[in-house]
């Protein structure tokens, strides 16, 4: 239906509902009728697509044809054992891609969107997919269009619509019904549509159609794209796909060795093969996200909720952190403590100066049935010193007598806001803004200058100070414009507020400090007031710089380029400046998490590493520009998250060591073991068995382990640095070749020693060392009875779990006839657990002499200095 072709009361009656909005019974009703508000996901596959999936390896394939081979030629059993083993592989990897898809939509699920209704004659805030047909909603300045709506009420409102119409500029809304028919979408301007951006302004309207029905709806199927995947996973899959090349090169010279030493050509086919289906890491990609997922989960508990998975392992590597002063580093409990009324201004109320009438109308705060004054903080705080200081009614009372007509939102280039009421047959315009931008505005120059110095007098002391004027006119022209309203201005006075720091934020700067990581404020407040929080906190120290937005402006890329890393106060800034700085620093190789909550902000959050957008205060722009969401606004939360993604990426990296490690080790056993005159260490079986149990459980479980106790006392990793930094890959290859060395050893001992069980201990201490292996990677440092033998359950149940499962291949019979084993003596096994401890222990002297290391070069460290 073409609604702007219909009046707003006519719509509203045609949707059945009314201003007060819709009954809850009425929501229930059209929810049945018209379902959720939201757009159709891509189609996912079903999930046996999505096991068979498991089977497209080219390696498993060539595996299951060679099984199918061997068991033609005789060897049934082995044949249906391994094919069972791949089988088991199969499931363990589908379990894992499906709790990966799980945990991904659990994520977007909780990064859903919220609107402001209006049911049964009060305003609330709903879940968006919640909305229906003939739902009244408020919009305002930063808002996500919910869904399309016919506009009822229209104050300054523009709307950017470039989704829709490719159009950038915003465009100016209306509520009067057009009269040309068949117009396009960027013409129809009484109506606002789904997933448009609210650019200024607020307004009120009704819903006409919701999710797939809705103008964004009709063309979904261009906007569904397949999850991307993390630069992690990419960098893992590239190496994945490298690596393949290599052990497929590595299984070929296997294989063609074998035939020259007289071993059978089918029996050397499945070791090859099977020995590539174990080397190739392809579990890596869905370990990662899960351990991702499941890091995200763990974040919103500390009350820091992830938009964009990459981000959980972007956190590790931050080393700024560009945070806004007022509710983050503060409580956001303004309290008014100067009031400064101007004696020269003109007397509208008996009792009240202009000053408390400009504080009781110019604001956009609203009162709860129970009494609570709820809005900007900085509103209410003024709003609550004049109910404080006459009475409850007062405000009601100003308002009814000072009606509103038209407004003038606040945005951050203005820094102003601008309401005109209705007073004795004219027009009364107030504006709010910061002193500076009010005294620009003031026709009388002399009192500019002296609004200046006060402000500078209270901003030193951490005050921070708001200023009024006014302005009376005989008519306003439509539309309401600030370039005409706001100038030649008379001075109503000014008010001071405090707002205190957190007490957690001193405390979570003092981590940063220690982690290396800068901390800057960047602020629209005004520059003394700005140094002095930043003072207080420990963000401004000796040697560190203060800049003003004007100064910043004034100065030359290269100047900035010498300074940035020295500034830790930005004051008065635009939100484009902030883009600048973000820029800057990631041009010395910085990673940046950028805070912001406006709709201004949206391009420094999207340019910086981790965009941080407020939860409480933010904007619904700035929260879909944002790769991180801070539900409780506080920058202690920013310096949590940041410490948990240091853990997540530091378990990532354990458990790529531990299955670069053991995979390497199966490889060197197998490759070498020709080389050096022996038998055929392994069966087939024996590899994919070792691959199914121990590459799974104790892998994920890695994913559990706590944080380091440096954790927060190192430098952030750098920029762009390999999973195999910092000496990860020489420990991949050093512990696989050991590991290799302690099987072969192994087998050189049981044959030289006549032991008829010679291959079951092989077996046996290969798949054991890798236990001992990954119990002591928990800790890249510390011993690990130090850190505790108990300290990550989940690990140690799948070590125990693994352990047992191996005994039962070597002490059960039918397991016996499976997997061509034998039980082994007391005295074997003994042997067989005490060899594979050798890895345990020398990995453990291997963070040893990292300790020592550590410990020499900060003693010389401190004797230079």
């Amino acid at each position: 239906m073409k609604w702007y072709l219909r009046d707003s009361d006519e719509v509203i009656s045609l949707m059945d509902s009314s201003r007060n909005g819709l009954t809850q019974q009425a929501v229930e009703d059209r929810i049945e009728i018209y379902g959720l508000n939201k757009l159709e996901d891509k189609k996912k596959k079903p999930v046996w697509l999505l096991f068979l999936d498991q089977f497209k390896d080219f390696m498993i394939l060539v595996l299951i044809a060679a099984a199918i081979i061997s068991g033609f030629m005789g060897d049934v059993t082995d044949a249906i054992i391994i094919l069972i083993i791949v089988l088991l592989n199969a499931v363990l990897g589908f379990v894992q891609q499906y709790r990966a898809e799980k945990a991904m939509l659990a994520l977007k699920k909780m990064a859903g969107s919220h609107s402001r209704v209006i049911r049964d004659g009060s305003t609330v805030d709903i879940v968006t997919s919640e909305l229906v047909p003939g739902d009244i909603v408020e919009l305002e300045s930063g808002n996500v269009v919910p869904a399309d709506l016919r506009l009822i009420e229209a104050h300054a409102l523009r709307v950017e619509e470039s989704s829709l119409t490719g159009e950038s500029v915003p465009v100016d809304k209306t509520t009067e019904k057009l009269s040309q028919k068949d117009i396009p979408l960027g013409d129809q301007l009484n109506m606002a549509f789904k997933s448009t951006l609210v650019a200024n302004g607020r307004g009120v309207g009704i819903v006409v159609d919701t999710g797939m029905n809705t103008e964004i709806g009709r063309i979904a199927s261009l906007l569904q794209e397949d999850e991307a995947a993390t630069p992690l996973q990419q960098r893992m899959t590239d190496f994945g796909k490298k690596l393949s090349y290599l052990i497929l090169v590595i299984c070929i010279v296997l294989f063609v060795t074998g035939l020259f030493r007289g071993e059978k050509p089918v029996d050397m086919l499945l070791i090859a093969i099977s020995l590539g289906v174990a080397a190739i890491p392809e579990a890596l990609p869905a370990l990662i996200t899960i351990s991702l997922a499941r890091g995200a989960k763990r974040l919103v508990r500390q009350n820091a909720l992830i938009r964009k998975l990459p981000a959980v392992e972007t956190l590790g590597a931050v080393s700024f952190i560009c945070t806004d002063k007022t509710g983050t580093l503060t409580e956001n409990k303004m309290k008014v403590v100067e009031v400064r009324p101007f004696a020269g201004a003109q007397k509208i109320n008996e009792k009240l100066t202009l000053l408390d009438c400009a504080m009781a109308i110019n604001h956009d705060v609203k009162q709860t049935p129970e009494g609570k004054w709820v809005g900007d903080p900085t509103e209410v705080a003024m709003v609550e010193y004049v109910a404080g200081h006459f009475n409850n009614d007062v405000i009601g009372q100003l308002q009814a007598a000072l009606p509103r007509v038209a407004e003038l939102p606040f945005d951050s280039d203005r820094k102003c806001m601008t309401t005109i009421h209705q007073f004795n047959g004219q027009f009364i315009v107030v504006s709010k803004g910061a002193a500076e931008t009010i005294a620009s505005l003031l026709d009388d120059q002399e009192v500019a200058a002296s609004i200046l110095n006060e402000t500078a007098d209270l901003s030193a002391k951490g005050i921070r100070v708001l200023a009024f004027g006014y302005r009376l006119l005989q008519h306003i022209a439509e539309p309401v414009n600030f370039d005409q309203i706001e100038k030649e201005l008379s001075f109503a006075g000014l008010t001071g507020m405090i707002d205190p720091p957190r007490e957690e934020a001193k405390k979570a700067i003092e981590t940063c400090r220690s982690a290396g990581i800068k901390p800057v404020m960047i602020t629209g407040d005004h520059q003394e007031t700005a140094m002095a929080i930043a003072r207080q906190l420990g963000i401004l120290r000796e040697n560190d710089l203060a800049l003003s937005g004007p100064e910043l402006q004034s100065m030359t890329r290269n100047e900035l380029s010498e300074k940035i890393e020295r500034i830790s106060v930005y004051a008065r800034v635009s939100p484009e400046q902030k883009l600048t700085i973000v820029r800057m620093l990631q041009s010395k190789n910085h990673f940046v998490a950028m805070t912001g909550d406006g709709v201004n902000d949206a391009p420094s959050l999207r340019a910086a590493n981790i965009g941080v957008a407020m939860g409480i205060s933010g904007t619904d722009v700035s929260k879909q520009a944002a790769h991180m969401i801070l539900l409780d606004d506080n920058f202690a939360t920013i310096v949590g998250a940041v410490k948990e993604g240091r853990r997540i990426y530091d378990n990532i990296r354990k458990f790529v060591k531990y299955i670069m490690t053991c995979n390497g080790a199966e490889i060197w056993t197998i490759f070498l073991a020709p080389f050096l005159g022996l038998p055929m260490p392994l069966l087939p079986i024996h590899i994919l068995w070792i691959n199914l149990v121990t590459d799974g459980l104790p892998g994920l479980a890695l994913s559990s382990e706590k944080a380091e106790g440096d954790i927060m006392t190192r430098p952030p990793r750098k920029a762009g640095e390999s999973l195999f930094a910092e000496g990860v890959g020489i420990h991949i290859v050093w512990v696989g070749l050991l590991m290799a060395a302690v099987t072969l050893g192994t087998q050189v001992y049981a044959l030289s020693s006549d032991k008829a069980h010679w291959q079951t201990m092989v077996f046996t201490v290969l798949s054991l060392s890798q236990l001992g292996h990954v119990f002591a990677i928990r800790s890249d440092y510390e011993s690990i009875f130090k850190k505790g033998v108990f300290t990550n359950l989940p690990l140690l149940g799948a070590i125990v779990f693994t352990f047992l499962l191996q005994l039962g291949v070597i002490y059960l019979p039918f397991a016996n006839k499976i997997f061509k084993t034998q039980p082994l003596s007391v005295s074997e096994l003994g042997v067989c657990v005490l060899l594979a401890t050798v890895v345990f222990h020398a990995v453990e002297l291997e963070k040893w002499i990292k300790r020592r290391n550590m410990a020499f070069k900060t003693s010389q460290s401190n004797k230079n200095k």
